[in-house]
């Protein structure tokens, strides 16, 4: 899971981030070599053992009101965000159908981590029907930090610079970049929203890896990041 979106303290609340980060690597054949640091990008207090993904850590506010939803073929989940959760995805149209079902999975999947957060739910099955391995497990753990210090993400999330290949073997590498700068977090308890200035660190590439799973989705196996990355800053 990458850096977390900044890291967010004050003199009353406890610190944390937007982006978690563990330190990993990557080559992508999208572009050059990057080095990355591992992304994953739901609380469940009486979740079962076994509903514990694979790799991660176990770990308040009621459901926010939906403004905004995604559902279709392959029974893919609703998401329901708060209204103060918006994104502008400047993803283009390739015109190849694998590649734009990529594209349209991997955003559903980022909205659907941002409303497992929301939900304070580290095991919401939305994210995990969009996700699996390593960045299931990474995705788990970031939700649990905001449960963890009951915030969630507010503000408005712009993802840019795309580049999509799918090869041989039947898998997606997916590149892309976040810009964080308009995004923060905000304490559930408080109410209060922590504004933090921006730096290149508001801006962050991500490298994924998908596979289309049997139900026709696109899930992300494997998702890295590097904070502050010149492919990405305006």
């Amino acid at each position: 899971m990458g850096s977390l979106k900044r890291s967010l303290a004050s003199d009353r609340e406890p610190t944390v981030n937007r982006r978690p980060t563990l330190l990993a690597a990557l080559t992508l054949t999208a572009a050059a070599a990057l080095t990355l640091s591992a992304c994953g990008s739901d609380d469940s207090s009486k979740a079962k053992p076994n509903d514990k993904i694979a790799g991660a850590d176990s770990g308040d506010e009621a459901s926010p009101s939906a403004t905004a939803s995604a559902s279709g073929a392959g029974g893919r989940p609703e998401i329901e965000l708060p209204s103060d959760v918006t994104y502008k995805f400047e993803w283009k149209k390739t015109g190849d159908a694998g590649k734009d079902a990529v594209l349209s999975d991997a955003e559903q999947r980022i909205k659907a981590v941002d409303m497992a957060i929301a939900r304070q739910d580290p095991l919401d099955k939305a994210y995990r029907f969009y996700s699996d391995g390593t960045a299931a497990a990474g995705s788990q753990k970031y939700i649990q930090e905001f449960v963890d210090h009951k915030a969630r993400t507010t503000g408005l999330t712009r993802y840019y610079n795309e580049t999509v290949t799918i090869k041989d073997d039947g898998t997606a590498a997916l590149v892309y970049c976040e810009d964080q700068s308009k995004a923060f977090n905000k304490f559930l308890k408080t109410g209060k929203t922590d504004v933090t200035p921006v730096t290149k660190d508001s801006y962050v590439v991500y490298a994924g890896t998908l596979r289309k799973n049997d139900k026709g989705v696109w899930v992300t196996e494997r998702l890295i990041s590097q904070r502050g990355s010149a492919k990405c800053r305006p």
